[in-house]
């Protein structure tokens, strides 16, 4: 079924043809109707597939139909998501696909100025699209109101649960209408999850889509076994062959990140890094170069590891493997998006092979094993630029691995609790 046969207003119908959207993908078709009829939907779904869509084109349509009137710092329609640069993103698309409605879309996160913020929310709006640290921040000091709400989304709620807004979250139910429509969407599911969801949908409709297999069928992933001290020559290597590329490499930590982009600055390779602990203007600036192509290479925390749709990454590499199991699908999924075909590579060191037998446990599959002859292993290292006894670099490798090995200790620890 075309997005043409759907009953849209014309203006929705308009921009979707503006904006490319012809068929629904499947998490787009199944979600659509029962969104439209009012329903609460629990949808679980690959990364990669439209899941932004698929709420945001129904909700679009439902409000720029219904005039209600919006309290002072309220919304009709509010979406949580778990970081900055995804609350960018899924206002974006809301005023892409909203554009020439009148709807009023806002983008709610931290690491900028509040006032602006606040006085844009004065007079309320249609969506709000929050992270949930600024969001309860200014509801605390009185300047958003909820008795407005219609519609409550919750996009990659199993990361804001990680965050540690589990009590803000039942905090926020108690404070919004009860006669509301909730919508739940996210690529994994655990039973942590699924007790926050079933706590906020009512007769949910539950949509499923390739259970199975986490990672999407349009991406290629695999391992190569690499030691701690020789992953920077692998990753000039693949940055070198695919120089027109645009390459995500995956790091543990925000120090890891900044190494990463020195060793390849040192053998004369453009590389940036982003995480966390950034401001949020240098932050939104390194994602534009990355997304226009100005910069080619982008060295990442898991920050960005969720939801980010940045336009034709051909390859994922994880640089390091994630702490969390169910982040390794988050991270593959920034490629292979939507109809095109993507490559992901996880350089796996001897210390890492417990992290790579539990991801593997929780793809419920192998991941499949990349040969790496000897003597292309360590011609690999010869032909690097920086293929000295660079002992600097190998002991940074080896501090970095222990801290790791200690971050994950603790939260396995806490996930036991």
């Amino acid at each position: 079924m075309k997005f043409s046969k759907y009953n849209f207003i014309p203006v929705l119908s308009e921009n979707l043809e503006k904006l490319g959207f012809k068929r629904p993908t499947d998490i787009q078709y199944k979600s659509l109707p029962p969104i439209m009829r009012g329903e609460d939907v629990l949808a679980i779904a690959q990364t990669g597939t439209g899941k932004t869509a698929a709420f945001a084109i129904p909700v679009v349509q439902h409000i720029a139909t219904d005039h209600r009137p919006v309290d002072a710092g309220g919304m009709r329609c509010l979406v949580m998501v778990p970081t900055h640069e995804l609350a960018i993103q899924v206002a974006s698309v809301f005023k892409e696909i909203s554009a020439g409605t009148g709807l009023k879309i806002i983008g709610l996160y931290g690491g900028v100025e509040q006032d602006p913020q606040i006085a844009h929310l004065k007079n309320g709006c249609d969506v709000l699209v929050a992270t949930p640290g600024r969001m309860f921040d200014l509801a605390s000091q009185g300047h958003l109101s909820f008795r407005s709400v219609q519609i409550l989304i919750l996009d990659e709620a199993d990361h804001m649960l990680e965050r540690g807004f589990y009590s803000d979250m039942q905090e926020l139910v108690k404070r919004i209408p009860k006669r509301r429509q909730t919508l739940f969407f996210s690529a994994t599911i655990d039973e942590r999850i699924k007790d926050l969801a079933y706590g906020l949908v009512k007769h949910a409709v539950r949509i499923q889509i390739s259970p199975k297999d986490p990672v999407s069928k349009n991406i290629d992933h695999s391992v190569m076994f690499v030691e701690m001290d020789d992953k920077r020559f692998f990753l000039e290597r693949i940055v070198r062959e695919h120089p027109d590329s645009k390459i995500l490499v995956f790091v543990r930590t925000k120090v890891r990140a900044g190494r990463v982009v020195a060793a390849m600055e040192r053998v004369g390779l453009s590389a940036e890094a982003i995480h966390g602990d950034l401001p949020q203007q240098e932050r939104s600036q390194v994602m534009e170069r990355f997304y226009s192509g100005e910069n080619k290479v982008l060295v990442a925390t898991d920050v960005s590891a969720r939801g980010i749709d940045i336009p034709d990454v051909e390859y994922v590499i994880n640089y390091d493997l994630p702490d969390l199991s169910e982040n390794y699908v988050h991270r593959v999924g920034r490629t292979g998006r939507g109809v095109k075909r993507g490559i992901a590579i996880s350089f796996c060191s001897s210390d890492e092979k417990e992290i790579l037998d539990e991801i593997e446990s929780y793809l419920d599959k192998p991941v499949k094993v990349l040969e790496l002859d000897p003597n292309d292993y360590e011609g690999t290292i010869d032909i690097s630029a920086a293929a000295t006894h660079d002992w600097k670099s190998v002991v940074n490798e080896l501090i970095d691995l222990e801290e790791g090995k200690k971050k994950q200790r603790g939260k396995r620890k806490g996930y036991k609790l």
